[in-house]
Order: structure tokens, then C-alpha cells, then sequence
């Protein structure tokens, strides 16, 4: 039988090998994973997703960097990259941009089957590398901070006005 960290890993090589169906065999029925987006439940739901990223990322990889196993709960970190060339991915139309992001899994198992995944990341990085996002400290990303920061300081004036 395998160990909790064998078993993340096959999770990685499977995501890797845009393997829908050995996914499906680690999966529990019930699964649920938490992304910083959306929570999926289910296999159905989750294969749903990976589907999506992979028509999004035909070159989506990841690369186990580090794993700690505690009990039936297994820390991996992880380095992801793709290139954002295919298919639209929760509402971006494809930018062409390269992906590599670093990020890290809770993944708890029950009975041999992955139960359950908080999954970690920058999604402002994400923004970033894919040109949502200027890059950090640019004049673009001055310019939007100062305008949050101006609006800010419209809304607790108008506050201060109405109390």
C-alpha cells in the first residue's frame, strides 16, 4: 500500500499527464478541493475543472518541490507552469503568456482516496503573468494603486459626511 506522500505524488504526475481517469481512481467520491477560486465537489465537478485548465494549459505541468506528511494529511509544495494558449480559463480568452507559479496542497486522505484539498497560490500573480495585472512597482501599477487609494479616501469622506 502506498504512503499518503506516494500518493500526493501520483496526484501531481496524473495532473501533469492530464490524466482525467487516474484522477477519477485517487479521487474520493466525495471529494472536495478548495482553490483560491472556487470550491469543487465531487469527481464530476473536480474533473470539470482540471478539464478546463488543461484546454486552457496544453503544457500545464507540475513538480513537486517538498512534501511533509502528517498523519492522513500530506503538505506539498509545488512549482506549476503552463502557457496560456489554449482554450478560454474562467473568463480570459487565451493571452499566450507563460505561467510558473509557486504554490502549496493540504491534501487529506482517507482510505487510500484523496478526501479533501486546500489548495494555495497568488492569484495576483497569476494576474500578473498573464498580463491582467501590471507588474508590481510599474507605472501601471502605481497609477491603479493611487486611484484605488484616491477612491478610498472618497468613500470614508462621503461616510464621514453622512454620520
Amino acid at each position: 500500500m502506498a504512503t499518503n506522500t506516494e500518493l500526493a505524488q501520483q496526484v501531481l504526475d496524473a495532473l501533469s499527464a492530464h490524466d482525467l481517469e487516474a484522477l477519477r481512481g485517487i479521487w474520493a467520491d466525495d471529494v472536495v478541493e478548495r482553490f483560491p477560486d472556487k470550491t469543487c465537489r465531487g469527481k464530476d465537478e473536480l474533473a470539470a475543472y482540471f478539464a478546463d485548465l488543461f484546454a486552457a494549459l496544453p503544457d500545464f505541468r507540475m513538480e513537486k518541490v517538498s512534501a511533509v506528511e502528517e498523519g492522513d494529511t500530506v503538505f506539498v509544495r509545488w512549482r506549476m507552469t503552463g502557457t496560456h494558449t489554449g482554450a478560454q480559463f474562467s473568463g480570459i480568452d487565451a493571452t499566450g503568456k507563460a505561467i510558473a507559479l509557486d504554490g502549496m496542497d493540504e491534501i487529506t486522505f482517507r482510505d487510500g482516496k484523496m478526501a479533501h484539498n486546500f489548495v494555495v497560490f497568488d492569484q495576483m500573480e497569476v494576474g500578473r503573468q498573464l498580463g491582467l495585472l501590471p507588474p508590481d512597482g510599474s507605472p501601471p501599477d502605481r497609477a491603479l494603486k493611487a486611484a484605488f487609494n484616491a477612491k478610498t479616501k472618497i468613500v470614508e469622506m462621503i461616510g464621514e459626511i453622512r454620520r
